[in-house]
Parts: structure tokens; C-alpha cells; sequence
């Protein structure tokens, strides 16, 4: 049966009438958006302790301590008004409402400015009781803000507060329910890249499968997961940085696909272009990969890919970006200084035809100056040419004789770059066929990934490794 969608104002008066339900607005950046819906919603005595917008930043500072890195609008200024907020909410009322689950609420956003140069975005949560004088529980988001108008992102930062705060109470049993929530009247305006639940009454929630479920949703096209696991924002890391994308299936980890890994990653750090700032290597899932076998996404066969790739230090990120131009397009809010992107000879030609034989009418060179920009590098993994052993590179590959000249303009111009120091006695590796082999136990399969992968699979039984009882003698 499907849910009938409130209005905020029905939500903010919903909450406004339940007496047990009583918190804090913190609100800084955008203004009081969210604490408005309900100052008008009536009855919002009910509700609300107390609201404060720190616009000034040494107000802000006094109140809630300085950023080190004079930035306002961070997961870091969020988490210091949420501590400050619920502890003064502990503090001044928590004998007071021994009934009372309470809550504090905080965002720090930035709108579009006047010239219209930046983008809107922020952080929003919420730190809140479900059982009186219980432990807390708390939600954690970024947003991006579509709309091109000042009035309307705040409008909509307002009605995504009121939503959460809703959502909180009310649909914390099932995050499935309570994320497609957040964006209700809001769908098209705003986009949730980042969201973290945690607290004693989400202890069964696992948050890789929350970030998996936005894209699922398409409430983003990425969503990442730091070396833990942990849902991180590329705001918080990534800003200026060089960042290598190295996309696969990772179904399982094999020799060729650490070769691969590995090789891409030495020779984008010998880059002598790169900045001091710091280099982030991403392995990258997408959507369609999860989806090649049933056609839908499997969780555990997600949560496998995940863990195996954290187990080996790496950053994972899921998104939908079946086309590399909505990937950079997506990274490039983040100043990216140099992308490098590892993809295989056979995924590059793929790309190369497509893009020709779908653009000739003139917008062929356009096309290609999406992908093959200034500060966009692409390193080619080598495959075996079918019927053949010679290898197929980026120095030989068959492009179409109409775009022989432009290929080689962007080879030249070391756009497309040849990965060096390979393996050529792994390029016969497949994934598909490790993992059939790995399903059914056949001897053999632990020789084609790293000792490391093979313990790490048999322990976890992951990819469907058959499950081994213990047998003990009496």
C-alpha cells in the first residue's frame, strides 16, 4: 500500500503536537530555514527549546570553537554545534523532561551567491533520543542544492530539515523508507551524496549499504567509503588533491586486477605535475557492474566487493556513472588537480568507437574534450588480442580511420598514457572465471590472487566460497 507524502508544514505540526518530542535549531550559513516551518506550523511550544543562527563567524567561533582550516561549511563545524547543542539540552532539561526524548538539530550551509559563482551545498544533522533519557542516536548528511536561485535553495534546505527531523521519529525502523523521505517535495532540487546513521538503535545498520542504497535510489551518482568502510564526502579529503580512479569489478581481487592496481598507482605518483597536497587512489564499482549477473544489485555480493578492497587498504567508491564525462564532471566541483583515470585497451577502444560513430556530425571533437582535458590523464592497462598473444596498448589500438589524426593528437599530447611495468603472464587472468572456480572450491583458484585474498575469502566465505563445518574428533 503506498504511504501518503505530508506537506512539511503537516510534518513540522505532527511533531509540534507530540509533547515528548522537544530540541534545538542550530542553523548557520542559509539562516533559520528549517526552525521556521515550525514557528509556523503552530503549536510549536511543543517542540522547540531553543533556535540560533551564529551567522558572524567570531560569533560562531566564541560559541562552537575555531576551524583550522577556516572553513565553515564542514563535517567538522557540524559535529561541534551538534556536541555543543545536546550537551546544553542534557544539561538544562533533561531532569526537567525526564519524559522527553530530545534532540538537537544543526546545518551549516552555503547557498548560490550573487554572481552566481559557486554552488550550494552543506551539512545537516540530527542527534536525537527515541526512548526517554536514552543514549543518543544521530544522522549525518551532505547535500548538494540545485536549484539556481538563492530563495529556493533556502526553501528547500528548509523543507529537507523538517523532513529529517520527521523521518528521525518516524521512520527510523526502515532506512530503505526513511531516505527516499528526505527528498520528499524536494526530489529534483536537491541531491544527499553522503549520509551516516549511527546510535544504539541502528546498531543492525550496516551505513556501506545506506551509501549503496543512495545511488540505488538516485539520490547521488557517488557515494564513497573511506579504508574502514566509513561513508566519507570528497569535500572532506579530496579538495585539491590528485586522485587516480581505478574502475573494475573486483569479483574477486585477482593477480592481474592488484598488477593492475598497482602498476597504475607508481606511475601516476611519478607524475611530476602532481600536487603536494596528497594523492587519494579510489577503486571505483559501478552500478551496472553490481547489476551484470541478475540484473539487480545483490547487497551481499556488494558488501563482499567492499570488505575484500577495505581488507587491502583501499578506498572504495560506488557510483552511477556508466560514462566517464558525469564522473569528472562530479569530481571536478572538488578542484581536482590532476585525474587519473585506469580503465582497459579494450574499455578504451569501446569508448572510442562509441563516441565516434555516435558524434559525426561534427561534434566529435567536443565529445572527446569531455574525457581528454587538460588535467585528466588516462592510463591503459594492456589486453591480449583475441587468437592472438600480441597485445593490444594505446600505442596500436584499431581506432576507425576517420579519427586516426585526433587519436594520435591526444597520445601525443599524453592524454592516453601506456601503464608501464606490467605482468604479461597475468593478462590471462579473468575475474569471472577465479570466481566460478572459487564458488566450487576447484584447486587451482587460490594461485591466481594474492595469498592475502585467498585467506581472506576462505575465512569470510565470500563470492559464495562454500561454507567449511569444522570436523573434531572424539
Amino acid at each position: 500500500m503506498s504511504r501518503q507524502i505530508l506537506e512539511p508544514e503537516q510534518k513540522a505540526l505532527e511533531i509540534n503536537l507530540d509533547s515528548n518530542i522537544y530540541g534545538s535549531f542550530a542553523e548557520i550559513g542559509a539562516g533559520q530555514e528549517v526552525a521556521q516551518y515550525f514557528f509556523k506550523a503552530g503549536a510549536s511550544s511543543g517542540t522547540i527549546a531553543k533556535t540560533i543562527s551564529a551567522y558572524d563567524k567570531v560569533v560562531s567561533d566564541d560559541i562552537y570553537g575555531i576551524e583550522n582550516t577556516g572553513r565553515y561549511v564542514c563535517e567538522s563545524r557540524l559535529y561541534k554545534m551538534l556536541d555543543h547543542e545536546y550537551d546544553l539540552m542534557l544539561d538544562r532539561l533533561s531532569a526537567e523532561r525526564p519524559d522527553g526524548r530530545l534532540f538537537a538539530f544543526a546545518d551549516t550551509v552555503e547557498t548560490i551567491n550573487y554572481h552566481k559563482t559557486n554552488k550550494g551545498q552543506g551539512w545537516l544533522g540530527m542527534r536525537f533520543q527515541l526512548t526517554p533519557q536514552g543514549e543518543p542516536n544521530e544522522i549525518v548528511l551532505h547535500i548538494e542544492l540545485l536549484d539556481n536561485d538563492t530563495s529556493l535553495q533556502q526553501q528547500a534546505v528548509g523543507m529537507l530539515g523538517v523532513n529529517l527531523i520527521y523521518a528521525c521519529y518516524y521512520y527510523h525502523n526502515d532506512y530503505t523508507k526513511l531516505l527516499p523521505s528526505l527528498l520528499e517535495g524536494i526530489k529534483d532540487r536537491v541531491n544527499i551524496d553522503m549520509l551516516r546513521i549511527n546510535g544504539p538503535q541502528f546498531t543492525h545498520i550496516d551505513n556501506r549499504l545506506v551509501a549503496l542504497e543512495l545511488v540505488k535510489q538516485g539520490m547521488t551518482d557517488v557515494a564513497m567509503f573511506d579504508k574502514k568502510g566509513i561513508p566519507i564526502h570528497p569535500s572532506e579529503f579530496m579538495y585539491k588533491h590528485n586522485v587516480l580512479v581505478v574502475r573494475g569489478s573486483y569479483r574477486p581481487v585477482t593477480l592481474m586486477t592488484t598488477d593492475r592496481l598497482q602498476t597504475a598507482t607508481m606511475q601516476f605518483r611519478a607524475e611530476d605535475d602532481l600536487s603536494p597536497r596528497g594523492t587519494d587512489i579510489l577503486a571505483e564499482i559501478t552500478l551496472k557492474n553490481l547489476c551484470r549477473d541478475t540484473g539487480k544489485v545483490e547487497d551481499q555480493d556488494f558488501l563482499d566487493r567492499v570488505e575484500l578492497l577495505n581488507h587491502l587498504g583501499q578506498k572504495v567508491m560506488i557510483t552511477n556513472c556508466d560514462r566517464y564525462k558525469r564522473l569528472i564532471n562530479y569530481l571536478a566541483d572538488y578542484r581536482i588537480a590532476k585525474l587519473g583515470i585506469v580503465i582497459g585497451a579494450r574499455e578504451l577502444l569501446d569508448i572510442i568507437n562509441s563516441k565516434y560513430y555516435r558524434n559525426k556530425d561534427g561534434r566529435l571533437l567536443t565529445s572527446y574534450g569531455e574525457i581528454f582535458t587538460r588535467n585528466v590523464r588516462v592510463y591503459v592497462y594492456p589486453a591480449q588480442k583475441e587468437g592472438s598473444g600480441e597485445l593490444m596498448t594505446c600505442s596500436n589500438l584499431p581506432v576507425p580511420d576517420g579519427i586516426q589524426y585526433l587519436y594520435k593528437h591526444i597520445v601525443e599530447n599524453r592524454h592516453v598514457v601506456d601503464i608501464e611495468g606490467f605482468n604479461e603472464d597475468l593478462l590471462h587472468i579473468y575475474s569471472m572465471e577465479v570466481l566460478r572456480m572459487l564458488k566450487e572450491d576447484e584447486e587451482g583458484w587460490e594461485k591466481l590472487v594474492s595469498p592475502k585474498v585467498a585467506k581472506y575469502i576462505r575465512e569470510k566465505c565470500l563470492f559464495g566460497f562454500p561454507f567449511q563445518t569444522m570436523e573434531f574428533e572424539y
